[in-house]
């Protein structure tokens, strides 16, 4: 074999190897302008925005040969983790939504409850493939315990099946039996237990998933439930929401549930699963198109348009998104690139006044926040905390000029005046230099620091008399999309030897200097010193 093959072919190796890597260095560089409009809010999200699911899959939840779920059901969870514990405490609070598909095959061992209290067990001939579960009451005060002591609020999820029976067409009929659900409800207030929401039933709206709900009969069980929630928490402060359908959207059957459950509920929740399944080849593709991540803001669109021409009181949620659905995909869904989808639906519900975002899942499948069998942090929920710390309730309208790789959001700024630009670049070897511009017209004009400030320590941004942001640069280890470590300004971010969650430390930027977002990097920008109307 001649020389000339032989390096034909160590260079196809190496295209090959490194064909999914991110290129770090780039000879391309282009101009941008982020547009900021600040002249009011486009979006108001709740203080705990962010939100993660946990669910009931036993560890013989398998898909596509695959068993991703291990001990990570809340049924059978290490509560006693320590770095499951701090991953939790660092968003103080975190919402958890409890549910999932096996959430309307729950039974709660209360003290009327008359069946034994049994697991799930795997039966593929049944709905959803398991026999009916049970919550020990036992095994509620140990989550109840854990939750307080980790400071989570609770959303939890009903068995919304109960009393129906399903007809040959998939259609689930008959009136929603909420005497278990009830006795469940009373043992927690009279336990002093602390649940924030109630929601009703798991994709059981529109088509369904499995089996669906009629919208007049899902209406009428919603204000069965707000009853109860009345009766039950008369006494109590402050009561819980009233939540529901949890499913997927359906634009006929949301306007004629939200029509009929009159002010009974609280808050509307769909579920998101946009990317496909997760044994598809194409995810990573997918996720890299913007015009793929753009189809996600006609249903956030749809909704938001059917909530304001309805006399609801209810808010839109995102109750469950997983991106990729059946658990995702290994090295994907739990990889740096999935931050790209994650952190883009975050900025799009914002946009469109979603006032929580519950991601599939906190632990579990191959698209947890945590490892599902060691709870280390993966990429994603480093990319969540980051945002929770730096992006604040208003969201302001933001386009981007330039490059279509570039996805920017931008927030009034969480923990002081200013702004948080958000920027994405899904460009494998361009790098674009930006500078940020105020209503299209102004472009931004730093004050000189005061004296005042000048003497301020709780100000890291003013150094030498000169204003300064802060970075956070976020980029795959080794320069690997598929990298399940994240490197923030360069550093790989690792809980220690005690399971704290490290510190997220910014670089700090000479203000005056444009922003420099790498190929298939996140940067978040907080820029202190830049006064909008829509954030005073």
């Amino acid at each position: 074999m001649g020389c000339r093959q032989i390096s034909v072919i160590v260079l196809f190796l190496w295209v090959f190897q490194f064909a999914d890597k991110t290129v770090v260095s780039s000879a391309v560089e282009e101009k941008g302008t982020v547009f900021v409009y600040e002249r009011a809010a486009v979006g108001t999200l709740d203080e705990d925005f962010i939100c993660a699911t946990l669910d009931w899959w036993p560890p013989q939840k398998c898909d596509y040969g695959t068993c991703a779920w291990d001990h990570a059901s809340i049924l059978n969870l290490d509560l006693n983790n320590t770095i499951f514990q701090n991953a939790i405490r660092e968003f103080a609070p975190l919402k958890i939504r409890i549910g999932g598909t096996l959430q309307d095959l729950v039974i709660y061992e209360t003290p009327d409850q008359k069946q034994p209290c049994l697991p799930f067990t795997q039966n593929t001939s049944l709905l959803f493939g398991y026999t009916q579960g049970c919550l020990p009451m036992r095994r509620w005060n140990q989550l109840n315990d854990f939750f307080s002591k980790t400071g989570a609020k609770v959303i939890f999820g009903l068995n919304a099946l109960s009393g129906r029976s399903i007809q040959s067409n998939g259609e689930a009929v008959g009136a929603w039996d909420y005497t278990n659900a009830e006795s469940f409800i009373q043992y927690i207030v009279q336990n002093n237990h602390t649940v924030d929401g109630w929601e009703l039933g798991n994709e059981l709206c529109g088509s369904g998933v499995g089996t669906r709900v009629a919208a007049s009969q899902y209406a009428t069980d919603t204000i069965a439930l707000r009853d109860i929630v009345n009766r039950v928490y008369k006494d109590v402060s402050p009561m819980p929401l009233v939540i529901g359908p949890g499913g997927f959207f359906d634009a006929a059957w949301f306007t004629e549930y939200l029509s009929k459950t009159e002010n009974s509920l609280n808050a509307t929740t769909r579920h998101i699963y946009d990317l496909g399944p997760g044994v598809d080849q194409h995810l990573i593709e997918k996720i890299l198109n913007p015009s793929y991540l753009d189809q996600e803001a006609i249903t956030f669109r749809s909704l938001k348009n059917i909530i304001n021409n309805s006399s609801t009181k209810a808010v839109a949620w995102v109750g469950e998104a997983g991106g990729a659905y059946n658990s995702g995909r290994n090295l994907v869904s739990n990889a740096f690139v999935y931050s790209f989808w994650y952190l883009d639906q975050l900025g799009m519900a914002s946009v469109y006044d979603t006032k929580t975002y519950c991601r599939q899942s906190l632990i579990g499948g191959n698209y947890g926040l945590l490892n599902t069998t060691n709870f280390t942090p993966n990429p994603d929920y480093y990319s969540a905390l980051i945002w929770r710390r730096l992006m604040g309730r208003n969201a302001l309208f933001t386009t981007f000029s330039g490059t279509k790789k570039i996805r920017s959001y931008t927030h009034c700024a969480r923990q002081s005046k200013g702004i948080t630009v958000l920027l994405m670049n899904l460009d494998n070897t361009t790098t674009v230099v930006a500078n940020v511009e105020l209503n299209n017209t102004y472009k931004l004009r730093h004050r000189k620091t005061s004296q005042k400030i000048a003497r301020t320590s709780q100000m890291p941004w003013v150094s030498n008399g000169e204003t300064q942001r802060e970075e956070y640069h976020l980029t795959a280890k080794d320069a690997n999309l598929h990298s399940q470590t994240m490197l923030l300004n360069g550093h790989a971010l690792q809980v220690n030897s005690i399971g704290d969650i490290p510190p997220l430390e910014p670089i700090h930027v000479n203000s005056t200097d444009p922003i420099t977002i790498a190929p298939y990097s996140i940067v978040f920008v907080h820029m202190p010193n830049v006064v909008v109307p829509a954030c005073a």
